[in-house]
């Protein structure tokens, strides 16, 4: 196990700088040109210097006047010794600005994610178990509607039910309107609360999905020998599904869930701009769009670190679900 990790760093290292140089290469030949941009600005002021001037000088400023490969090494150089620069559009150093949205975005989409497995794999199991069924067709038709229904449309309908119309949770932001009122350990739960409409939005258009592919997994392993063999053993039916079943149904589900790491740090773009969140997902979205290279590549770099990460554990936890399975 230790020489596969081992290797398995090796290529990841390849991998992360092959990604990291293909991600610069796209940065600099985005359309959206900050450089361009800011000297539009700074040459309409009264008495500045001419466009042309402005970008000869933003360009030596930022190293963009060197070719992609040359800047690339630049950039590389100094990400080693952890200094990414400050950001272009948000005008502060990137890892600051990244402390400061990222947490929202994570506490966001854990809470998201440890409901949706709660929710998604016993019903996906409980629909197998009870194959054409009342239970089984309303899990298919609730997994449907979770996996057909748009995140605008879940939020929107969200808001205009318990925010509008019940007037439960204020409609947008981070923190209530009396925030600045309440004492901390009450600041704390308007905070929760702010949440509880986003994570909801998340659930629901998360769970239809898994619940699926819990279920289509699941019939795949009941339908197997050793599962009739098991049952005509004389085991009980708990012990067939809970033991034999579901212990193989989870080797794919592992697949899902070591993937699912970056996506606790990613951020959630549609659901964060519709409840005016502001995490990490809207920031980086903006930064990109502005041409902003030094807060994206930094987000981008760590997102492929999180991928290639998650995929490892994925591996090593086949060997912990099903002792059968060696990695060599």
């Amino acid at each position: 196990m230790l020489k596969f990790i081992i290797k398995r760093l090796l290529i990841s290292t390849a991998i992360l700088f092959a990604v990291m140089f293909i991600i610069y290469t796209i940065m600099r030949s985005l359309p959206a040109d900050y450089v361009e941009t800011v000297a539009r600005e700074l040459a309409t002021k009264p008495g500045s210097l001419p466009r042309e001037e402005w970008i000869r000088r933003l360009n030596a400023m930022y190293g963009l006047d060197q070719n992609i490969v040359m800047g690339f090494f630049n950039w590389l150089g100094k990400a080693a010794q952890g200094q990414f620069g400050d950001s272009w559009h948000y005008t502060v150093p990137v890892v600051d600005k990244f402390k400061e949205v990222v947490w929202f975005s994570f506490y966001l989409g854990a809470a998201a994610f440890i409901l949706q497995m709660s929710i998604s794999i016993p019903l996906g199991v409980l629909a197998a178990k009870k194959q054409y069924s009342a239970t089984d067709y309303t899990v298919t038709v609730v997994a449907l509607i979770g996996i057909s229904l748009p995140t605008f449309f879940v939020a929107t309908l969200l808001k205009l039910i318990f925010s509008i119309k019940l007037q439960w949770f204020d409609i947008s932001g981070r923190v209530g309107r009396d925030y600045d009122t309440l004492s901390a350990f009450g600041q704390f739960l308007d905070q929760a609360k702010q949440f509880i409409l986003p994570i909801v939005t998340l659930v629901i258009i998360g769970i239809g999905g898994m619940m699926r592919y819990t279920r289509t997994n699941m019939l795949e392993v009941l339908n197997s020998d050793y599962i009739r063999t098991a049952r005509a053993k004389g085991l009980s039916e708990r012990k067939v599904i809970n033991y034999h079943a579901f212990r193989n149904t989870l080797i794919p589900i592992v697949t899902i869930i070591g993937g699912s790491l970056p996506g606790l740090f990613s951020g959630a773009l549609i659901t964060e701009t519709l409840f005016a969140l502001g995490g990490i997902g809207f920031t980086s979205y903006t930064a990109m769009m502005t041409g902003d290279i030094p807060f994206t590549m930094f987000y981008l770099t760590f997102m492929a670190i999180l991928t290639l990460l998650g995929t490892l554990i994925a591996d090593i936890l086949y060997a912990v679900v099903d002792p059968r399975v060696r990695v060599n």
